[in-house]
Protein backbone atom coordinates (compact mmCIF):
# COMPACT_ATOMS: atom_id res chain seq x y z
CA UNK A 1 0.00 0.00 0.00
CA UNK A 2 1.02 3.62 -0.43
CA UNK A 3 3.09 5.04 2.45
CA UNK A 4 0.55 7.81 3.11
CA UNK A 5 -2.22 5.21 3.39
CA UNK A 6 -0.15 3.05 5.72
CA UNK A 7 0.49 6.05 7.95
CA UNK A 8 -3.21 6.98 7.91
CA UNK A 9 -4.22 3.51 9.14
CA UNK A 10 -1.60 3.63 11.89
CA UNK A 11 -2.76 7.11 12.86
CA UNK A 12 -6.38 5.96 13.02
CA UNK A 13 -5.58 3.13 15.42
CA UNK A 14 -3.60 5.41 17.70
CA UNK A 15 -6.22 8.17 17.50
CA UNK A 16 -9.38 6.10 17.86
CA UNK A 17 -8.27 3.46 20.38
CA UNK A 18 -7.99 5.60 23.51
CA UNK A 19 -8.80 4.81 27.12
CA UNK A 20 -12.09 6.03 28.59
CA UNK A 21 -13.65 5.67 32.02
CA UNK A 22 -17.36 4.91 31.91
CA UNK A 23 -19.85 5.25 29.07
CA UNK A 24 -18.41 7.87 26.74
CA UNK A 25 -21.51 10.10 26.56
CA UNK A 26 -21.68 10.97 30.30
CA UNK A 27 -17.90 11.16 30.32
CA UNK A 28 -17.96 13.66 27.45
CA UNK A 29 -20.44 15.76 29.45
CA UNK A 30 -18.22 15.57 32.52
CA UNK A 31 -15.18 16.49 30.41
CA UNK A 32 -16.92 19.61 29.05
CA UNK A 33 -18.03 20.65 32.53
CA UNK A 34 -14.57 20.14 33.99
CA UNK A 35 -13.05 22.31 31.29
CA UNK A 36 -15.70 24.99 31.83
CA UNK A 37 -14.91 25.06 35.56
CA UNK A 38 -11.21 25.46 34.78
CA UNK A 39 -12.04 28.41 32.54
CA UNK A 40 -14.31 29.96 35.16
CA UNK A 41 -11.52 29.87 37.72
CA UNK A 42 -13.78 29.88 40.79
CA UNK A 43 -16.82 28.14 42.25
CA UNK A 44 -19.91 28.33 40.07
CA UNK A 45 -23.33 29.42 41.25
CA UNK A 46 -25.30 27.98 38.35
CA UNK A 47 -24.92 25.66 35.36
CA UNK A 48 -26.83 25.52 32.09
CA UNK A 49 -26.40 22.26 30.20
CA UNK A 50 -27.67 21.83 26.64
CA UNK A 51 -27.34 18.49 24.85
CA UNK A 52 -28.40 16.86 21.61
CA UNK A 53 -31.01 14.14 21.77
CA UNK A 54 -28.49 11.36 21.25
CA UNK A 55 -26.40 12.54 24.19
CA UNK A 56 -29.44 12.66 26.46
CA UNK A 57 -30.55 9.24 25.19
CA UNK A 58 -27.17 7.65 25.86
CA UNK A 59 -26.82 9.10 29.37
CA UNK A 60 -30.26 8.34 30.78
CA UNK A 61 -29.75 4.67 31.60
CA UNK A 62 -26.10 4.30 32.64
CA UNK A 63 -24.42 4.85 35.99
CA UNK A 64 -21.87 7.67 35.98
CA UNK A 65 -18.54 6.16 37.18
CA UNK A 66 -17.47 7.00 40.75
CA UNK A 67 -20.79 8.78 41.33
CA UNK A 68 -22.33 6.54 43.94
CA UNK A 69 -24.93 5.25 41.50
CA UNK A 70 -26.15 8.50 39.91
CA UNK A 71 -27.45 8.60 36.34
CA UNK A 72 -28.14 11.39 33.88
CA UNK A 73 -26.39 14.17 31.99
CA UNK A 74 -26.86 16.67 34.79
CA UNK A 75 -25.25 14.29 37.31
CA UNK A 76 -22.27 13.74 34.99
CA UNK A 77 -21.89 17.48 34.43
CA UNK A 78 -22.03 18.44 38.10
CA UNK A 79 -19.61 15.69 39.15
CA UNK A 80 -17.26 16.65 36.31
CA UNK A 81 -17.38 20.29 37.40
CA UNK A 82 -16.67 19.43 41.04
CA UNK A 83 -13.80 16.98 40.65
CA UNK A 84 -12.97 16.54 36.98
CA UNK A 85 -9.54 17.12 35.51
CA UNK A 86 -9.86 17.83 31.79
CA UNK A 87 -6.21 16.93 31.22
CA UNK A 88 -7.24 13.30 31.77
CA UNK A 89 -9.45 13.43 28.66
CA UNK A 90 -12.05 10.67 28.68
CA UNK A 91 -10.76 9.45 32.05
CA UNK A 92 -11.85 12.79 33.51
CA UNK A 93 -13.65 11.23 36.49
CA UNK A 94 -10.72 9.07 37.57
CA UNK A 95 -9.92 11.39 40.47
CA UNK A 96 -13.32 11.73 42.14
CA UNK A 97 -12.64 12.28 45.85
CA UNK A 98 -14.69 11.06 48.84
CA UNK A 99 -17.68 13.23 49.57
CA UNK A 100 -17.96 14.67 46.09
CA UNK A 101 -20.87 12.45 44.95
CA UNK A 102 -22.82 13.63 48.00
CA UNK A 103 -21.99 17.24 47.17
CA UNK A 104 -23.11 16.65 43.57
CA UNK A 105 -26.44 15.26 44.81
CA UNK A 106 -26.92 18.36 46.99
CA UNK A 107 -26.33 20.67 44.03
CA UNK A 108 -28.67 18.67 41.81
CA UNK A 109 -31.35 18.83 44.46
CA UNK A 110 -30.99 22.61 44.75
CA UNK A 111 -31.68 23.24 41.06
CA UNK A 112 -28.07 24.24 40.41
CA UNK A 113 -28.09 22.65 36.94
CA UNK A 114 -30.73 23.19 34.27
CA UNK A 115 -30.74 20.61 31.47
CA UNK A 116 -32.29 21.27 28.06
CA UNK A 117 -32.60 19.44 24.75
CA UNK A 118 -30.95 21.43 21.96
CA UNK A 119 -32.85 20.89 18.68
CA UNK A 120 -31.38 21.08 15.20
CA UNK A 121 -27.78 20.31 16.14
CA UNK A 122 -25.39 17.47 15.43
CA UNK A 123 -26.08 14.08 17.02
CA UNK A 124 -23.11 14.62 19.32
CA UNK A 125 -23.44 18.09 20.83
CA UNK A 126 -22.81 19.33 24.38
CA UNK A 127 -22.96 22.96 25.58
CA UNK A 128 -21.95 23.75 29.19
CA UNK A 129 -22.35 27.26 30.61
CA UNK A 130 -21.21 28.17 34.13
CA UNK A 131 -21.70 31.41 36.00
CA UNK A 132 -20.34 32.76 39.26
CA UNK A 133 -20.78 36.10 40.99
CA UNK A 134 -18.17 37.69 38.73
CA UNK A 135 -17.49 35.45 35.71
CA UNK A 136 -19.07 33.24 33.07
CA UNK A 137 -17.60 30.36 31.08
CA UNK A 138 -18.81 28.24 28.19
CA UNK A 139 -17.51 25.05 26.55
CA UNK A 140 -19.03 23.36 23.48
CA UNK A 141 -18.23 19.84 22.25
CA UNK A 142 -19.30 18.64 18.81
CA UNK A 143 -18.98 15.54 16.60
CA UNK A 144 -16.43 13.66 18.74
CA UNK A 145 -16.55 13.05 22.47
CA UNK A 146 -13.53 15.16 23.40
CA UNK A 147 -13.65 17.59 20.48
CA UNK A 148 -14.00 21.03 22.10
CA UNK A 149 -14.95 23.46 19.36
CA UNK A 150 -15.78 26.60 21.33
CA UNK A 151 -14.61 28.15 24.60
CA UNK A 152 -15.68 31.49 26.05
CA UNK A 153 -14.94 33.42 29.24
CA UNK A 154 -16.95 36.49 30.20
CA UNK A 155 -18.27 36.62 26.65
CA UNK A 156 -14.80 36.65 25.08
CA UNK A 157 -14.27 33.87 22.54
CA UNK A 158 -11.10 31.95 23.40
CA UNK A 159 -11.58 29.15 20.86
CA UNK A 160 -13.83 28.90 17.81
CA UNK A 161 -12.97 25.79 15.86
CA UNK A 162 -14.69 25.59 12.46
CA UNK A 163 -16.49 22.41 11.53
CA UNK A 164 -14.82 20.28 8.91
CA UNK A 165 -16.49 20.78 5.57
CA UNK A 166 -18.89 17.97 4.78
CA UNK A 167 -18.54 16.50 8.26
CA UNK A 168 -21.34 14.13 9.22
CA UNK A 169 -20.18 11.96 12.08
CA UNK A 170 -16.95 10.53 10.73
CA UNK A 171 -17.53 11.54 7.11
CA UNK A 172 -15.10 14.11 5.82
CA UNK A 173 -12.20 12.64 7.79
CA UNK A 174 -9.38 12.35 5.24
CA UNK A 175 -7.77 9.38 6.99
CA UNK A 176 -11.00 7.41 7.30
CA UNK A 177 -11.78 8.14 3.66
CA UNK A 178 -8.80 5.90 2.76
CA UNK A 179 -10.25 2.83 4.49
CA UNK A 180 -11.32 -0.18 2.46
CA UNK A 181 -11.37 -3.89 3.28
CA UNK A 182 -8.70 -4.98 0.82
CA UNK A 183 -6.15 -2.47 2.07
CA UNK A 184 -7.05 -3.14 5.71
CA UNK A 185 -5.96 -6.75 5.17
CA UNK A 186 -2.77 -5.67 3.41
CA UNK A 187 -2.05 -3.33 6.30
CA UNK A 188 -2.63 -6.10 8.86
CA UNK A 189 -0.22 -8.36 6.97
CA UNK A 190 2.54 -5.77 6.72
CA UNK A 191 2.29 -3.32 9.63
CA UNK A 192 5.35 -3.01 11.83
CA UNK A 193 3.88 -4.17 15.13
CA UNK A 194 6.15 -1.79 17.02
CA UNK A 195 3.97 1.03 15.69
CA UNK A 196 0.73 -0.36 17.13
CA UNK A 197 1.90 -2.64 19.94
CA UNK A 198 1.27 -0.09 22.69
CA UNK A 199 -2.28 0.81 21.66
CA UNK A 200 -3.37 -2.76 20.80
CA UNK A 201 -1.67 -4.12 23.90
CA UNK A 202 -3.53 -1.60 26.05
CA UNK A 203 -6.81 -2.65 24.40
CA UNK A 204 -6.17 -6.28 25.29
CA UNK A 205 -5.14 -5.51 28.87
CA UNK A 206 -7.89 -3.05 29.79
CA UNK A 207 -10.79 -4.70 27.99
CA UNK A 208 -9.96 -8.14 29.39
CA UNK A 209 -9.76 -6.64 32.89
CA UNK A 210 -13.26 -5.15 32.78
CA UNK A 211 -14.62 -8.34 31.21
CA UNK A 212 -13.15 -10.32 34.12
CA UNK A 213 -14.85 -7.88 36.48
CA UNK A 214 -18.19 -8.36 34.78
CA UNK A 215 -17.88 -12.14 34.98
CA UNK A 216 -16.86 -12.06 38.66
CA UNK A 217 -19.34 -9.59 40.14
CA UNK A 218 -22.96 -8.55 39.75
CA UNK A 219 -23.61 -5.75 37.24
CA UNK A 220 -26.82 -4.96 35.39
CA UNK A 221 -28.63 -8.11 34.31
CA UNK A 222 -25.48 -10.28 34.33
CA UNK A 223 -25.80 -11.15 30.65
CA UNK A 224 -22.23 -12.45 30.39
CA UNK A 225 -22.54 -14.70 33.43
CA UNK A 226 -25.92 -15.97 32.24
CA UNK A 227 -24.54 -17.00 28.86
CA UNK A 228 -21.79 -19.09 30.43
CA UNK A 229 -24.15 -20.63 32.99
CA UNK A 230 -26.81 -21.62 30.47
CA UNK A 231 -24.91 -22.35 27.26
CA UNK A 232 -21.59 -23.74 28.48
CA UNK A 233 -17.91 -23.12 27.89
CA UNK A 234 -17.63 -23.43 24.11
CA UNK A 235 -15.46 -20.75 22.48
CA UNK A 236 -18.48 -19.41 20.60
CA UNK A 237 -20.25 -18.86 23.91
CA UNK A 238 -17.18 -17.46 25.64
CA UNK A 239 -16.66 -14.95 22.84
CA UNK A 240 -20.18 -13.59 23.36
CA UNK A 241 -20.03 -13.77 27.14
CA UNK A 242 -16.70 -11.94 27.45
CA UNK A 243 -17.93 -8.99 25.39
CA UNK A 244 -21.31 -8.92 27.13
CA UNK A 245 -19.72 -9.08 30.58
CA UNK A 246 -17.55 -6.07 29.81
CA UNK A 247 -20.68 -4.16 28.90
CA UNK A 248 -22.47 -5.41 32.03
CA UNK A 249 -19.72 -3.86 34.13
CA UNK A 250 -19.31 -0.69 32.12
CA UNK A 251 -23.02 0.14 31.94
CA UNK A 252 -23.28 -0.66 35.64
CA UNK A 253 -20.81 2.04 36.65
CA UNK A 254 -17.61 0.01 36.98
CA UNK A 255 -14.68 2.39 37.42
CA UNK A 256 -12.24 0.39 35.29
CA UNK A 257 -11.21 2.06 32.02
CA UNK A 258 -11.59 0.47 28.60
CA UNK A 259 -10.08 1.14 25.19
CA UNK A 260 -12.83 2.47 22.95
CA UNK A 261 -13.49 2.20 19.24
CA UNK A 262 -15.33 4.92 17.28
CA UNK A 263 -15.95 6.85 20.48
CA UNK A 264 -17.66 3.95 22.28
CA UNK A 265 -16.52 1.66 25.05
CA UNK A 266 -19.15 -0.94 24.22
CA UNK A 267 -17.89 -0.96 20.65
CA UNK A 268 -14.29 -1.14 21.84
CA UNK A 269 -15.05 -4.23 23.90
CA UNK A 270 -17.21 -5.84 21.21
CA UNK A 271 -14.58 -5.39 18.53
CA UNK A 272 -11.77 -6.89 20.63
CA UNK A 273 -12.89 -9.43 23.24
CA UNK A 274 -14.36 -12.06 20.84
CA UNK A 275 -11.15 -11.98 18.78
CA UNK A 276 -9.06 -12.36 21.93
CA UNK A 277 -11.14 -15.33 23.06
CA UNK A 278 -10.81 -17.10 19.69
CA UNK A 279 -7.05 -16.43 19.76
CA UNK A 280 -6.82 -18.09 23.17
CA UNK A 281 -8.78 -21.09 21.91
CA UNK A 282 -6.48 -21.45 18.90
CA UNK A 283 -3.29 -20.86 20.87
CA UNK A 284 -2.40 -17.95 18.59
CA UNK A 285 0.63 -15.88 19.53
CA UNK A 286 0.73 -12.18 20.25
CA UNK A 287 1.71 -11.23 16.69
CA UNK A 288 -1.22 -13.05 15.09
CA UNK A 289 -3.62 -11.66 17.69
CA UNK A 290 -2.43 -8.08 17.26
CA UNK A 291 -2.66 -8.25 13.47
CA UNK A 292 -6.18 -9.71 13.77
CA UNK A 293 -7.17 -6.89 16.15
CA UNK A 294 -5.87 -4.38 13.62
CA UNK A 295 -8.35 -5.91 11.14
CA UNK A 296 -11.27 -5.92 13.57
CA UNK A 297 -10.72 -2.34 14.74
CA UNK A 298 -10.23 -0.87 11.28
CA UNK A 299 -13.21 -2.72 9.77
CA UNK A 300 -15.40 -1.30 12.56
CA UNK A 301 -14.06 2.22 12.02
CA UNK A 302 -14.59 1.81 8.28
CA UNK A 303 -18.30 1.14 8.81
CA UNK A 304 -18.75 3.95 11.31
CA UNK A 305 -17.33 6.53 8.93
CA UNK A 306 -20.62 6.27 7.03
CA UNK A 307 -22.91 5.96 10.05
CA UNK A 308 -21.46 8.66 12.30
CA UNK A 309 -20.62 8.61 16.00
CA UNK A 310 -24.23 8.47 17.26
CA UNK A 311 -27.40 7.36 15.50
CA UNK A 312 -30.35 5.00 15.87
CA UNK A 313 -28.17 2.24 14.38
CA UNK A 314 -26.75 0.09 17.17
CA UNK A 315 -22.97 0.38 17.15
CA UNK A 316 -22.65 -3.14 18.53
CA UNK A 317 -23.46 -4.39 15.03
CA UNK A 318 -20.60 -2.60 13.28
CA UNK A 319 -18.24 -3.54 16.11
CA UNK A 320 -19.29 -7.20 16.10
CA UNK A 321 -18.95 -7.21 12.33
CA UNK A 322 -15.38 -6.00 12.81
CA UNK A 323 -14.79 -8.76 15.35
CA UNK A 324 -16.11 -11.33 12.90
CA UNK A 325 -13.72 -10.07 10.24
CA UNK A 326 -10.87 -10.24 12.76
CA UNK A 327 -11.78 -13.81 13.71
CA UNK A 328 -11.88 -14.86 10.05
CA UNK A 329 -8.45 -13.29 9.48
CA UNK A 330 -7.14 -14.94 12.66
CA UNK A 331 -8.27 -18.32 11.33
CA UNK A 332 -6.42 -17.81 8.04
CA UNK A 333 -9.25 -16.44 5.94
CA UNK A 334 -8.38 -14.23 3.00
CA UNK A 335 -10.10 -11.32 1.32
CA UNK A 336 -13.08 -13.28 0.00
CA UNK A 337 -13.78 -14.96 3.34
CA UNK A 338 -13.48 -11.69 5.26
CA UNK A 339 -15.82 -9.96 2.82
CA UNK A 340 -18.33 -12.78 3.23
CA UNK A 341 -18.16 -12.45 7.02
CA UNK A 342 -18.82 -8.72 6.85
CA UNK A 343 -21.67 -9.08 4.37
CA UNK A 344 -23.30 -11.94 6.25
CA UNK A 345 -23.20 -10.06 9.55
CA UNK A 346 -24.71 -6.76 8.49
CA UNK A 347 -27.24 -8.44 6.20
CA UNK A 348 -28.49 -10.26 9.28
CA UNK A 349 -28.53 -7.87 12.27
CA UNK A 350 -28.24 -4.46 10.61
CA UNK A 351 -31.66 -3.56 11.98
CA UNK A 352 -30.86 -3.48 15.71
CA UNK A 353 -31.75 -0.01 17.00
CA UNK A 354 -29.95 2.08 19.60
CA UNK A 355 -32.27 3.16 22.39
CA UNK A 356 -29.54 4.60 24.54
CA UNK A 357 -26.68 3.25 26.62
CA UNK A 358 -27.96 1.01 29.43
CA UNK A 359 -27.64 -2.54 30.81
CA UNK A 360 -29.47 -4.17 27.88
CA UNK A 361 -26.60 -3.12 25.59
CA UNK A 362 -24.86 -6.26 26.87
CA UNK A 363 -27.62 -8.43 25.38
CA UNK A 364 -27.46 -6.59 22.05
CA UNK A 365 -23.70 -7.13 22.01
CA UNK A 366 -24.20 -10.85 22.60
CA UNK A 367 -26.73 -11.06 19.75
CA UNK A 368 -24.50 -9.12 17.37
CA UNK A 369 -21.43 -11.23 18.19
CA UNK A 370 -23.50 -14.39 17.73
CA UNK A 371 -24.44 -13.16 14.25
CA UNK A 372 -20.82 -12.34 13.46
CA UNK A 373 -19.66 -15.80 14.54
CA UNK A 374 -22.29 -17.45 12.34
CA UNK A 375 -21.21 -15.13 9.51
CA UNK A 376 -17.61 -16.22 10.06
CA UNK A 377 -18.43 -19.90 9.75
CA UNK A 378 -20.58 -19.24 6.69
CA UNK A 379 -17.75 -17.26 5.11
CA UNK A 380 -15.24 -20.02 5.78
CA UNK A 381 -17.62 -22.37 3.92
CA UNK A 382 -17.81 -19.87 1.02
CA UNK A 383 -21.47 -19.15 1.70
CA UNK A 384 -22.62 -15.55 1.52
CA UNK A 385 -25.74 -13.54 0.85
CA UNK A 386 -25.93 -12.41 -2.75
CA UNK A 387 -26.30 -8.94 -4.29
CA UNK A 388 -29.94 -7.97 -4.25
CA UNK A 389 -30.61 -9.71 -0.94
CA UNK A 390 -31.97 -6.63 0.76
CA UNK A 391 -29.18 -4.10 1.23
CA UNK A 392 -26.44 -6.41 -0.07
CA UNK A 393 -24.67 -4.81 -3.01
CA UNK A 394 -22.34 -6.17 -5.70
CA UNK A 395 -19.27 -5.90 -3.46
CA UNK A 396 -18.46 -5.49 0.21
CA UNK A 397 -17.69 -1.77 -0.07
CA UNK A 398 -21.10 -1.09 -1.57
CA UNK A 399 -22.77 -3.16 1.14
CA UNK A 400 -20.95 -1.28 3.92
CA UNK A 401 -21.91 2.03 2.35
CA UNK A 402 -25.56 1.02 1.92
CA UNK A 403 -26.02 0.05 5.56
CA UNK A 404 -24.19 3.23 6.54
CA UNK A 405 -26.69 5.25 4.55
CA UNK A 406 -29.55 3.56 6.37
CA UNK A 407 -27.93 4.25 9.74
CA UNK A 408 -27.13 7.88 8.96
CA UNK A 409 -30.04 9.04 6.80
CA UNK A 410 -32.78 6.44 6.92
CA UNK A 411 -32.96 6.15 10.70
CA UNK A 412 -33.12 9.85 11.55
CA UNK A 413 -36.85 9.80 12.15
CA UNK A 414 -36.47 6.55 14.08
CA UNK A 415 -33.91 8.25 16.28
CA UNK A 416 -36.29 11.13 16.98
CA UNK A 417 -39.16 8.80 17.85
CA UNK A 418 -36.98 6.72 20.17
CA UNK A 419 -35.96 9.87 22.03
CA UNK A 420 -39.56 11.11 22.27
CA UNK A 421 -40.63 7.81 23.79
CA UNK A 422 -37.71 7.77 26.23
CA UNK A 423 -38.37 11.28 27.52
CA UNK A 424 -42.12 10.72 27.69
CA UNK A 425 -43.30 12.94 24.86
Amino acid sequence: MEPFQYQAYTSLLNRELVSALGCTEPIAVAFAAARARELLGEDALAMELGCSGNIIKNVMGVVVPNSGGMKGADAAAVLGMLTGDSSRGLEVLQGVTPGMPERAKELLGSGFCSLSLVPGVENLFIDVRLSSSSHTARVVIRDRHSNIVRMEKDGEVLLDKPREEGFSGACGDPEKALLNVKDILIYADTVDLAEIREVIGRQVLQNCAISDEGLSHHYGADVGQTLLKVYGDDVKVRAKARAAAGSDARMGGCSLPVVINSGSGNQGMTVSLPVIEFARELGAGEERLFRSLAVSNLVAIHQKKYIGSLSAYCGAVSAACGAGAGITYLCGGGYEEVCATITNTIANVGGIVCDGAKPSCAAKIASAVDAAIMAHYMGRSHKTFAPGDGLVQKDVEGTIESIGRVGREGMRSTDEEILNIMIGR
